[in-house]
């Protein structure tokens, strides 16, 4: 069987609808309100869709075990990309924000590969052998536990770099999902319950410091408390959002007719699509989107559910890795279109306008098709077996 047949099917299809809705919602969000509307924001997420399948085919060819040699490079690579951006001269500034690097048309945002960069390593530290205790009894469990403590230093030392790294962006929302990946992929390796319940207290601490000496964080946070008191300053997106899910009600005013997009909803095309669905297709459509989403969650937790009963380590915990990464996202930006979390701008994965995020996430996924097609190729030797015996 070759490599292409291996592929899962199910997953495949999804990501061509997710790709094709994004692509028809990019167009009905960007007709006006854009430098080179109507059309010209189509075609152009028409060339990043094409960006993405390129990198969704490189992935996939690229073997595990070689990027698994090079998951230490890839945290030098995301540090030194947090750092590089940073840099007078080099780091471009959007709204306050220094988080883009300037690579003649194209504009890479360090913290999007980051993202991937952080993955790998984990993946790759995870998956090495765990240290075995001498002896037996009490010493054996404490020499167990010690081993277990010190297996959460490199990774924990590892997020809160860049972590950090990413805050003098300022760049939060990426912080707070590469923290709760980080968490989620040290659970699903086993990390002792004490321990990750101390890891998940002091990494609430810590966000909850950052949003309280900030203003401009806490600001936010008072505007998402109620934001019609805020309706013209700090809620004022939140409030255009859930208007558009007001008026989309059950089943939407109909592709093309929504009105909060003209000029009324800040990132219309970005962060806040997910409210231009609401209006356009109602509720029913919102439910639809989210439904495919949370449906490539599932289907990439459950190859890297699949590739760990296959005896490939670093496989699983890269499927894992990029079910919560896409899990998160998701669940950000649903809950910030809809009230439910403050405002912080997260991409919808596959659905956004942006080439960074489309490129990062359809190659992500190309990972998880590599990682079932390793995982096929090593259940047949077994399938052999079994058949002769």
């Amino acid at each position: 069987m070759t490599a292409l047949g291996r592929l899962d099917p199910i997953t495949i299809l999804l990501w061509f609808a997710l790709l094709t809705f994004g692509w028809v919602m990019i167009g009905s969000a960007t007709m006006v309100g854009l430098p080179n509307a109507p059309l010209g924001n189509l075609f152009t997420h028409g060339a990043y869709l094409a960006v993405g399948i390129a990198g969704f085919c490189v992935a996939l060819l690229v073997p595990l075990d070689w990027l698994q040699g090079l998951h230490r490079v890839a945290l030098l690579v995301a540090l030194a990309l947090c750092i590089v951006v940073l840099l007078p001269g080099i780091g471009h500034t959007v709204n306050g924000a220094q988080r883009w690097i300037r690579l003649g048309g194209f504009t890479l945002q360090a913290s999007e590969f980051a993202k991937p960069l952080l993955l790998l390593y984990l993946a790759g530290y995870l998956a090495r052998p765990p240290a075995i205790p001498k002896g037996r009894g009490k010493k054996a469990l404490a020499d167990s536990a010690q081993a277990n403590m010190v297996k959460l230093l490199p990774a924990a030392l590892a997020v809160t770099s860049l972590g950090a790294l990413l805050l003098l962006q300022p760049d939060f929302g990426a912080t707070v999902v590469l923290a709760v990946m980080t968490i989620g992929m040290l659970f699903v390796a086993g990390t002792r319950m004490g321990y990750f319940i101390l890891l998940v207290f002091a990494a609430a601490a810590v966000l909850a410091l950052l949003i309280v000496v900030q203003p401009y964080r806490w600001n936010r946070l008072v505007a998402f408390s109620d934001p019609w008191s805020h309706a013209f300053g700090g809620g004022y997106q939140l409030t255009q959002a859930l208007i558009g899910f007001g008026r989309g009600d059950w089943f939407g005013l109909g592709l093309g007719e929504g009105v909060q997009k003209l000029f009324y909803l800040p990132e219309a095309h970005n962060d806040f699509i997910l409210a231009v669905i609401a209006e356009e297709l109602g509720i029913v459509g919102v439910l639809a989107v989210l439904g495919l989403l949370l449906l490539v969650v599932y289907r990439a937790l459950a190859s890297g559910r699949r590739a760990l009963k296959a005896g490939l380590p670093f496989a699983g915990y890269l499927c894992y890795g990029v079910g919560l990464l896409f899990g998160v996202q998701v669940l950000f930006n649903a809950g910030v279109n809809t009230g439910l979390l403050p405002t912080k701008g997260l991409t919808l994965p596959f659905i956004s306008y942006g080439g960074n995020s489309l490129l990062v996430c359809c190659a992500l996924l190309g990972l998880v098709a590599r990682a079932d097609i390793e995982v096929a190729i090593a259940a047949e030797p077994r399938r052999r077996t079994r058949g002769h015996s």
